[in-house]
C-alpha cells in the first residue's frame, strides 16, 4: 500500500477523502472535533508539499430524510466548514455540490495551497450504493486520491473503494496509522493481550469475541454483552435475550468455561424501562422478569481490575454500562481508571460511546491510540478485509 511519501504533490489536485461524520448538539455546534483533528496532519502534509487540497466526506445518513430542507440542514457539510477552518488555520472554500460542471469550473480555478470542502457524498445515492461511474466522476476532479476516512474503511461506498480504481492512490497518515496498531493486536501483540467488549448490543461484535476467544489472553464482557451469553447459556431465562436468532447459534458455540472469558459475576439492577427509582445490586443469575442489568457490580468491577492490571496491551470497545446515567457509570469509571494506571500496557480505544465516556471523565489523552472507527475497528479485528484498504492494495 502506498502512502503519502510515495507521491510528489506539488501543484497537483488532491481528493482526500475524510471522516468528518462529527456528532452535533442540539445548538448546532459540533460537539465531537477528534474525527476532524485526526486528519489534520494529512491536510498539513499535502499543504506543506504544495498541493491543492479537496476534501470529500459524508454526513449523516441524508437518504433517508424526505425532505430536501431539513436533509440540508442536517447533513451539509457547510456545518463542519468552520470548524475546518478553526482547526486548520487557514480558509476553505465550500462548494455546494460534489460533482458536476460548476464544480469542475471552480476546481479547475484553484491555486497551489489552496483547500476545497466539497458538499456531502451521500447527497448522492450512487455514493452508498458504490456506482463506479459516480466514482469515476469524483476521480476527475484530481490528481491523486488519498484515502484517509477510516471510519468508512468498511464501506464499499463509490469514494472510499472506488475511485482509487481511476487515480493513483493511498493512505493518509490517519489510516496508515491504524492499519500499523491494528495489525499489531492480530499479528504481534504485547503480552498479556486484554480485551474489553462492553455496549448495548452484541450482534456487531459476536465475531469479534471469537476471534479474542482465539487471540487475546483475556476477554472481558459488560453487562449487556454477558446478559446475552448467559440467557444463551441457560444461566438466565432464554427472554432475557435480545438479539437475532443467528446470534444465539454463534453464542451456543461459546464456551462458557474458556478461562480467557471473563463475566461479569454481579451488576447493577434496574426496572427495563428506567420508570421508577428502583435500583439494586446482585448476582446475574438473580435478575428478574421486568428488569435490565445496566451496569457490571463492585465484584464484578474487583474481578476485572484485577485482570486489567496484569496487561501489558489492553483493547477496549464499548462501555460497560449505561455511562450518561448515574449511578450505571461507576463500572465503566472503574474500568477506565484502572487502566489509566497502568502504565507498562499500549492501550487502545474505538468507538463513539468509548470515545464519549472516557471524554466526559477527561482520560481520553492517557490513552495510547483512539481508533476514529467504530464498525471499521471492529470489523478489522475480527480478521475481515475492510473494501477501503483493500482497493488501497
Amino acid at each position: 500500500m502506498k502512502t503519502l511519501n510515495d507521491f510528489n504533490f506539488e501543484n497537483k489536485k488532491v481528493l482526500l477523502r475524510c471522516d468528518f461524520n462529527v456528532p452535533f448538539s442540539s445548538d448546532g455546534s459540533i460537539s465531537d472535533d477528534f474525527r476532524i483533528k485526526a486528519t489534520l496532519p494529512t491536510i498539513n502534509h499535502l499543504l506543506e508539499n504544495k498541493a491543492k487540497v479537496i476534501l470529500i466526506s459524508h454526513l449523516g445518513r441524508p437518504q433517508k430524510i424526505e425532505n430536501k430542507e431539513d436533509r440540508i440542514k442536517k447533513c451539509s457539510l457547510i456545518r463542519v466548514k468552520n470548524k475546518i477552518e478553526e482547526l486548520l488555520l487557514k480558509e476553505v472554500v465550500f462548494l455546494d455540490d460534489c460533482i458536476g460542471e460548476e464544480v469542475e469550473e471552480k476546481i479547475g480555478e484553484m491555486k497551489q495551497g489552496d483547500v476545497f470542502l466539497l458538499e456531502n457524498l451521500r447527497f448522492y445515492e450512487e455514493e452508498e450504493k458504490g456506482d463506479l461511474d459516480f466514482a469515476e466522476k469524483l476521480a476527475g476532479l484530481a490528481d491523486f486520491y488519498i484515502n484517509d476516512a477510516f471510519g468508512a474503511c468498511h464501506r464499499a461506498h463509490a469514494s472510499v473503494s472506488g475511485i482509487s480504481k481511476f487515480l493513483p492512490s493511498g493512505a493518509g497518515f490517519l489510516l496508515a496509522k491504524e492499519i500499523e496498531v491494528l495489525s499489531q493486536v492480530l499479528e504481534n501483540p504485547s503480552r498479556p493481550l486484554v480485551a474489553i467488549i462492553g455496549g448495548a448490543k452484541i450482534d456487531t461484535k459476536i465475531n469479534l469475541i471469537e476471534q479474542f476467544l482465539e487471540k487475546a489472553d483475556y476477554l472481558i464482557l459488560g453487562s449487556k454483552p454477558s446478559v446475552n451469553v448467559f440467557a444463551v447459556k441457560g444461566i438466565l431465562d432464554r427472554s432475557f435475550f435480545s438479539e437475532k436468532e443467528e446470534v444465539a447459534k454463534a453464542i451456543e458455540k461459546i464456551d462458557i468455561n474458556n478461562k480467557k472469558l471473563c463475566l461479569p459475576k454481579d451488576g447493577q439492577m434496574s426496572l427495563v424501562e428506567l420508570e421508577e427509582d428502583y435500583f439494586r445490586i446482585g448476582p446475574i443469575e438473580s435478575l428478574k422478569k421486568g428488569e435490565g442489568v445496566f451496569d457490571i457490580g463492585p465484584e464484578a468491577a474487583g474481578d476485572f481490575m484485577g485482570i486489567i492490571k496484569q496487561a501489558k496491551m489492553i483493547i477496549w470497545n464499548g462501555p460497560l454500562g449505561m455511562f450518561e446515567k448515574e449511578p450505571f457509570d461507576k463500572g465503566t469509571k472503574k474500568i477506565a481508571e484502572a487502566i489509566v494506571k497502568n502504565d507498562q500496557a499500549f492501550k487502545i480505544i474505538g468507538g463513539g460511546d468509548t470515545v464519549a465516556a472516557l471524554l466526559k471523565l477527561n482520560l481520553l489523552n492517557k490513552f495510547d491510540h483512539i481508533s476514529t472507527g467504530g464498525g471499521a475497528m471492529l470489523e478489522f479485528l475480527s480478521g475481515d478485509e475492510l473494501p477501503g484498504i483493500k482497493a488501497l492494495n
